[in-house]
């Protein structure tokens, strides 16, 4: 039974059963289940026409990617076996809830992530669901909650960012696009030192710092050395640099930190989890960025900085 149709009936059985002053708290009770959702107006907002699931009370609207060609293990993949884009909506507490999974190839991904970010959607996984497909293909999942219409209009935003991806290369690129590294690096550890205010580790050129936290599994204290640990790798030269790495982030953590990877404009390439029964739960991941060495590090440490990853390391010397 859908929700407000519930609250109808439990109104009404407060009702006859107790009186008027406790279907009426029963009534203001229901109210704060959310208005029920305009499934027109999410249609017309998104473009794209839905389907009402009364089960769960749930109205999903879906993109078949079907624009490009992608073939897996030598077989052309309809959309039908896996290359949906969704988001659904339901009712909330205030207002609605989405969640979604959205089909992306590499050079949409972080256009799409921005875009969800910029307009009050949470990002939460980013990782493949194939091998040997061609082009690579990502999903990416994303969840908000609030006023239905406000969120209907952030899945358009995010689904317009892809197509416009598209729009400028009909085919998927495979490249960034920035210029070739040098074939050895030669990286000035020591403003990088200063930035981070830890010594970095250095290798032929490259120089890498890394930021352990404490966490719990299984009864076990596990640190740095277990790979619980947020690490920052820089190649190529001061001036043409690549920079890429690994961030550990508890859930709260998540967000605001993959926002000030994105303001800067390094990539993001996969979120998801390495462990199971961790205390605190811990999820990582993975960013590439091109540019300045100094301007890559501001970037990272700006993202460590409002995510207090430096609050909880286990290693940092002040």
């Amino acid at each position: 039974m859908p929700a407000r149709a519930l609250c109808n009936f439990v109104v009404i059985a407060k009702c006859m059963k107790t009186g008027l002053v406790i279907a009426m708290s029963a009534a203001l009770l229901c109210v704060g289940l959310g208005a029920q959702l305009d499934t027109a107006k999410i249609d017309q907002i998104t473009g794209l026409k839905g389907k009402l699931s009364e089960k769960e009370n749930v109205y999903k609207v879906t993109w078949p990617r079907n624009e490009v060609k992608v073939t897996v293990d030598g077989w052309t993949m309809p959309p039908f076996m896996g290359l949906g884009t969704w988001a659904a909506f339901t009712e909330a507490t205030n207002g609605a809830m989405v969640m979604g999974d959205t089909v992306l190839f590499e050079d949409e991904v972080n256009a799409a992530m921005s875009a969800a970010l910029d307009n009050g959607l949470r990002v939460t996984a980013l990782h493949n669901h194939f091998f040997f497909d061609h082009p690579k293909v990502f999903f990416m999942h994303i969840e908000g909650e609030g006023d239905a219409d406000q969120l209907a209009r952030a899945v358009k935003k995010m689904y317009d960012a892809v197509k416009q991806v598209r729009t400028t290369s009909p085919q998927p690129k495979e490249t960034f696009g920035a210029n070739a590294l040098p074939e050895k690096s030669s990286i000035s550890v020591e403003s990088l030192n200063k930035i981070f205010g830890i010594n970095g580790e250095t290798n032929n050129g490259m120089v890498k710092f890394t930021i352990g936290r404490p966490a719990m599994m299984h009864g076990v204290k596990i640190d740095n050395a277990m790979g619980v640990n947020t690490w920052i790798a820089f190649a190529g030269t001061d001036d043409n640099a690549l920079v890429d790495g690994d961030f550990a982030v508890a859930e709260d953590e998540l967000q605001p930190c993959l926002k000030a990877l994105r303001i800067g404009g390094v990539n993001i390439v996969a979120i998801h989890s390495h462990m199971t029964h961790e205390q605190p739960r811990i999820l990582f991941f993975h960013y590439w960025g091109r540019g300045p060495a100094a301007k890559l590090a501001e970037t990272v440490k700006g993202a460590l900085l409002v995510g207090r990853l430096l609050d909880v390391t286990s290693t940092l010397q002040q």
